[in-house]
């Protein structure tokens, strides 16, 4: 994602923060729990070791750049809050081992595969570096013992970008950034029809009418 994009994306609806909601009718007091809960995550990690926790890092970077995104999502935290919890998803594809298991095979494995290629741990790449190795792993091209058996194309796509692209977008700051109202509960949605939106919704700023979109923003 280039610079650019990450400045309009923050734009895109202008004064808008889904958090102004926490003492209004879109919320009641189990999603205010819920998302309390998100927004204390504890910055050191509980699950992954200092080394994996590098990696993490330098995934999450990749996965989702985040340079120019104020306030910023905590993937990594969130990552390892998920593991430290051990909470699935209540599915799992065979070929991959349960959750924890999984992450701690595949992480091994990029930082023996990038070791193998470039004689670093995968943290310590040049981004554009990562990128690639990412890219060897998604078209099924690391293929080393160190897998211990797990296919490494569906290690990226059912773990790596599923769980951490899910956690992005299970975050506040997410929210605010794609105009999302959170949970709809207690009040729902009513204007459920194409280019429609309730009052309470966020509005999209078309160009040159940033600050329209703003002042509607805040009044909802």
């Amino acid at each position: 994602m280039s610079d650019a994009d990450q400045r309009s994306r923050a734009t895109r609806y202008p004064g808008y923060d889904v958090l102004d909601k926490r003492g209004t009718p879109s919320w009641d007091d189990a999603t205010r729990s819920v998302i309390a809960q998100r927004l204390a995550t504890p910055a050191e990690p509980h699950f992954f070791n200092a080394v994996e926790w590098l990696a993490v890092h330098a995934l999450c970077a990749c996965i989702v750049p985040q340079a120019n995104a104020l306030p910023v999502v905590p993937l990594a935290q969130l990552l390892d809050a998920k593991l430290t919890e051990n909470a699935g998803d209540g599915y799992r594809d065979a070929r991959l081992p349960p959750l924890q298991q999984a992450w701690r095979t595949g992480l091994a494995a990029l930082d023996a595969e990038s070791r193998a290629r470039h004689e670093l741990p995968f943290a310590s790449l040049e981004r554009a570096t990562q990128v690639a190795l990412l890219e060897s792993m998604q078209r099924g091209e690391l293929t080393s013992g160190t897998w211990a058996g797990m296919p490494a194309n569906l290690f990226f796509a059912e773990r790596l970008l599923h769980d951490i692209c899910s956690m992005y977008y299970s975050h506040p700051h997410a929210w605010s950034e794609i105009g999302f109202g959170g949970p709809a509960n207690p009040r729902g949605y009513v204007r459920m029809y194409f280019n429609r939106r309730d009052p309470w919704e966020a509005t999209e700023a078309e160009p040159g009418q940033e600050d329209k979109a703003r002042k509607e923003n805040k009044r909802a």
